[in-house]
């Protein structure tokens, strides 16, 4: 079975924004890295501690944080 991290934020849709699922649970679409840190805010992550990059944390499917359409 595939371990997956903590954070997804799923491919872009047609329609603009990603898809974020935290802990498996659909959190909202964001249109920005800036949504991101706000929904792993919301979460109650450190964002001042939690790196974009950081492939443990967030998975970052159909490209990666410059990727927004």
């Amino acid at each position: 079975m595939a371990v997956h991290p903590p954070v997804i934020v799923h491919p872009p849709s047609p329609g603009g924004g990603r898809q974020v699922t935290i802990g498996g649970e659909s959190v909202g679409r964001a249109y920005s890295s800036v949504d991101v840190l706000e929904f792993l805010r919301r979460a109650g992550l450190d964002t001042d501690m939690v790196s974009l990059d950081d492939r443990e944390v967030i998975e970052w499917q159909g490209g990666d944080h410059d990727i927004w359409s």
